[in-house]
């Protein structure tokens, strides 16, 4: 088994030990840090996303993966600013006005970096506003929303709105949580619906990444 195959079975089997310390053997044996990154790293994370999305792995064997490849990026980050890697596009996350959930959102947040995205988390009980604010003072190419009680999904319709009315291009829109449907996000004028979190970080990356 290669190192990058190594890294990305410690990604896998969430191992924050290990994780580090094949990427910085990678690294030393001059392997490139993209390499180490899109071979070792974010292979891993997609694995991971497709045994949740399968059914094979559940909230915390996520979890525990996204901080073995946290602890591998960390050490890797100062060698891809080096090499002059930057992520392939930038999301934006956050929990509707109204909604203090975050379990959901900070595991789709999880996916998007796994799929190569960087990702500005804006927390829980973002308004309209916030959306909007952040699109307008930096290039976003995804804007993912969460909701998970029924009385805050028409705060989800408002973002769109106004993301829509006052971002110009609007970025991509995906729309998730427990209420949400296709249904909904094509009647609030949505691009797309995660129905999990796996499912919402490949949509994205179809999207956006996958696109260009």
């Amino acid at each position: 088994m290669s190192v990058l195959e190594q890294i990305a079975q410690a990604v896998i089997d969430g191992d924050e030990v290990s994780t580090p310390k094949l990427v910085e053997q990678a690294l030393v044996a001059g392997t490139s840090a993209k390499a180490v990154l899109q071979d070792g790293l974010l292979k891993g994370m997609t694995e991971v996303g497709r045994r949740f999305r399968e059914g094979e792995y559940f909230v915390p064997e996520v979890l525990i993966a996204a901080e073995a490849m946290k602890a591998g990026t960390n050490l890797l980050k100062p060698h891809l600013a080096k090499a002059g890697v930057k992520p392939e596009a930038t999301a934006i996350i956050g929990t509707v006005r109204g909604d203090l959930h975050d379990i959901g959102k900070n595991l789709v947040a999880t996916m998007l970096e796994g799929a190569g995205f960087e990702v500005i988390d804006l927390g829980v009980d973002v308004p309209p506003e916030k959306f909007v604010e952040v699109c307008l003072s930096r290039k976003v190419d995804v804007v993912a929303m969460s909701a998970l009680l029924t009385t805050t999904m028409p705060m989800m319709e408002q973002s769109v709105k106004k993301l829509k009315a006052e971002v110009q291009p609007t970025p991509t829109i995906i729309v998730g949580g427990a209420p949400v449907t296709q249904e909904y996000a094509d009647k609030i004028g949505a691009n797309g619906y995660g129905r999990d979190a796996a499912t919402g970080a490949e949509l994205a990356k179809s999207l956006v990444i996958n696109k260009r």
